[in-house]
């Protein structure tokens, strides 16, 4: 139902989404945390102030994730998200310092053409009156690309905090709350300065199902975060890499056949090339680690 704030009955901030994931991520923390170190922050050895960088790459990432969908259809959001591998290695190289192999670079180019194809062949532009389609799938694009920049930034700086600080003063959780920390108190002022707080609040009181979506949205994000460092911990990156490439097929197809979007053939070819180099780079960093154990 349209509000004032929101004439197009469209649910008016993405951060609101942000915040409210991060709301509960932060008590969930809180409870794991207090519950194995019997402290909440006392025993964390990195102060709060060095997840400042990464808690705001993952706000923008996260906010970019759900803005991009009022502009590009969920397939092409997955097959984006899929390609993830090429900004990795670039933050790695700028902040880290990180050499990798050859084949990895020819991976990444093979995933990127394959986005490219992808890209190309299926533009679902959601358009409102007047809006011109080319420009409006270009701005999801930009939305998309700042998503995986921001998102690769995040993952290479928690890591230079675990160097930094030492992997065994620092759990998973400690992470999760020292991001997420940060998120609340970045995803609160910018609710305050845009005015959105009282644009959501005035759209939750004509539309309460858009608050039931949003919690059930914070309960599966939080709730996914523990299961993400749970099997990375008792199994290892590569089953989770495994979990998270089968998750993104299905949601892929699941959503093209829900929501009927139009999938051609070349889309398809792109689709397949992105998903098959995945699985090769799963193949072949088993090998390797099989081989390590041997």
């Amino acid at each position: 139902t349209p509000t004032e704030g929101a004439p197009d009955g469209i649910f008016p901030a993405a951060a609101f989404c942000v915040f409210a994931n991060r709301f509960l991520a932060v008590i969930v923390a809180m409870i794991v945390v207090k519950r194995k170190h019997g402290s909440v922050f006392g025993n964390n050895r990195a102060p709060l102030w060095a997840f400042t960088p990464c808690a705001i790459s993952n706000t923008t990432s996260s906010w970019c994730q759900y803005a991009s969908l009022n502009y590009v259809s969920f397939p092409l959001q997955t097959i984006f998200k899929s390609s993830k591998i090429i900004p990795v290695m670039l933050m790695g190289k700028v902040l880290q310092n990180t050499s990798y192999p050859l084949v990895q670079y020819f991976e990444a180019f093979l995933i990127t053409v394959g986005v490219a194809i992808f890209s190309l062949s299926s533009k679902e532009p959601k358009l409102d009156d007047g809006e011109d389609a080319s420009s409006t799938a270009s701005l999801g694009i930009i939305l998309m690309l700042m998503y995986i920049f921001s998102d690769s930034f995040t993952s290479q700086w928690q890591s230079r905090i675990y160097n930094r600080y030492g992997k065994q003063n620092i759990d998973p959780y400690q992470m999760m709350l020292g991001v997420n920390s940060n998120a609340i108190i970045i995803t609160t002022l910018g609710l305050v300065v845009t005015g959105d707080f009282l644009k959501v609040y005035e759209f939750l009181l004509v539309n309460p199902q858009a608050f039931v979506y949003n919690i059930i949205t914070a309960i599966t994000s939080a709730t996914g975060q523990l299961f993400i460092y749970y099997t990375i911990k008792e199994f290892g990156p590569i089953p989770f890499t495994i979990i998270m490439t089968v998750r993104q097929i299905f949601s892929f197809c699941i959503s093209s056949i829900v929501f009927q979007h139009h999938i051609g053939a070349r889309a398809l070819l792109g689709a397949t090339m992105v998903f098959g180099v995945l699985f090769y780079q799963i193949y072949r960093k088993y090998n390797a680690k099989r081989e390590q154990r041997n």
